[in-house]
């Protein structure tokens, strides 16, 4: 099965009929969510057809049936982008989006870095490496600096660093969010988002059940709660600043001044003063 066809079937399965306004019908469905010949009726292509394109030999369908999918299927705007994506890869056509190499942080990014200060801020590439962070950014995550320049990425963070295991007020909600933006990757990055994703679902259970739920999600922007050993509770705002084709974001949590999330940011950057 490729990829676009498991992530059909997966979607299928979490979707029901009440859902799609379709009567449930008598009795015990033998498996949860649509059959194909519902989604098939919703899309409107024939039942053929659709189970060709669910069990991989039909590898090439049109953008007017995938969309017809997305809609019967209620995929959001970035499921639907994720899955035209994946049948560009299936059908072996150029990506839709380019696929970035370049590893080293901008210069201009690098100074960014400073001029947020003291909100922490990172440089990102597709898969969340970490190309470059400033002081309150490595703080902020406590012995995501001790891991080697290379090792750094922020969703190998929350997986496998024991200090994420407390970090985050609401972990459920971010290690969900995480594997859902690495999925966006698979279209830009696969060999790296395989690789990554092939390592976490080694090193971690949890990660593996998220991955194989195949939920896209596209991170712009939002709010994430901390319980930092060092300065106490604090939720920052997220912006998130998509730059080139090279792929690198540059990602801020920030606060209001005045407010008391903003001195706890201040005195975070005070620690790494002393360090």
């Amino acid at each position: 099965m490729n990829a676009m066809a498991e992530f059909l079937r997966i979607r299928r399965g979490r979707i029901g009929p009440a859902d799609v306004g379709l009567p449930v019908g008598p009795g015990t469905r033998r498996t949860p969510g649509l059959r194909r010949e519902e989604l098939a009726a919703l899309a409107g292509v024939s039942v053929d057809y659709y189970i060709r394109i669910e069990q991989g030999r039909e590898t090439a369908p049109s953008d007017a049936v995938l969309d017809a999918l997305a809609r019967a299927l209620r995929l959001t705007d970035d499921e639907h982008t994720h899955l035209l994506g994946l049948a560009d890869r299936t059908a072996g056509r150029t990506p839709r989006r380019r696929r970035t190499d370049a590893q080293s942080a901008r210069p201009g990014l690098r100074l960014l870095l400073e001029s947020v200060r003291p909100s922490p801020a990172y440089v990102l590439n597709e898969v969340n490496d970490v190309l470059a962070a400033n002081p309150e950014g490595l703080a902020l995550m406590p012995g995501l600096g001790d891991w080697p320049p290379g090792q750094r990425n922020t969703f190998r963070y929350t997986f496998l660093h024991p200090a994420a295991r407390t970090l985050f007020a609401d972990r459920d909600r971010v290690t969900r969010n995480c594997v859902a933006h690495l999925r966006t990757a698979e279209l830009t990055d696969p060999e790296r988002t395989a690789a990554l994703a092939a390592e976490l679902s080694q090193a971690s259970s949890e990660f593996a059940a998220l991955w194989r739920r195949h939920e896209v999600w596209v991170k712009r922007g939002g709010e994430t709660a901390f319980h930092h050993p060092v300065v106490g509770p604090l939720t920052l705002s997220i912006e998130v600043l998509g730059t080139t084709d090279d792929g690198q974001r540059l990602l801020v949590y920030q606060a209001m001044p005045g407010t008391a999330e903003h001195d706890s940011l201040v005195l975070l950057g005070m620690t790494t003063q002393n360090a």
